[in-house]
């Protein structure tokens, strides 16, 4: 048995804050804004994964309302979700996640983001591909007002 889900986030510049995405910090001049980290490529990935065994979204499991998850690092949030996943005997085949921005340029970061994902997800790296886009200066993205970033799973019954 296999499930697909699907992932989406998208989280506004600010000043004043670390940028972290996919479980790394990224040097950057700003960072985003949200109630945890606003780590959108972990959030992504966390929607995806919820998403796949039909169990809500992020804001159902880690609701901004609740104090507990101000400023909370999204590698802890997604342990929990795969731990809730592997408590339904299921586990990740593999994950797909485009990163739109016009900036900064991820490409360096690439296969530490690899790495730290793969880690929280308990896969093997290549199970876990990371890769960013553009929209040609168009958008929200385009304007550098934030950063979306996608995430497509697919969750193998054990």
């Amino acid at each position: 048995m296999i499930r697909i889900g699907h992932g989406f986030d998208v989280h506004a510049f600010a000043e004043n804050r670390r940028l972290r995405l996919g479980g790394i910090d990224i040097p950057f001049e700003r960072g985003l804004t949200g109630h945890s980290d606003a780590d959108v490529v972990l959030h992504a990935i966390i929607d995806a994964l919820l998403g796949a065994l039909a169990l809500g979204d992020i804001g159902h499991f880690f609701p901004d309302s609740d104090a507990r998850y101000r400023d909370a690092d999204s590698r802890v949030l997604l342990r929990q979700v795969v731990n809730e996943i592997e408590m339904r005997g299921y586990r990740v085949g593999n994950i797909d996640v485009t990163v739109i921005a016009e900036r900064p340029k991820l490409a360096p970061y690439r296969e530490a983001m690899q790495q730290a994902i793969a880690e929280d997800l308990r896969c093997v790296v290549e199970c876990v591909s990371v890769k960013a886009t553009t929209t040609e200066k168009l958008g929200f993205t385009g304007r550098e007002e934030g950063i979306a970033a996608q995430a497509v799973v697919l969750l193998q019954q054990r």
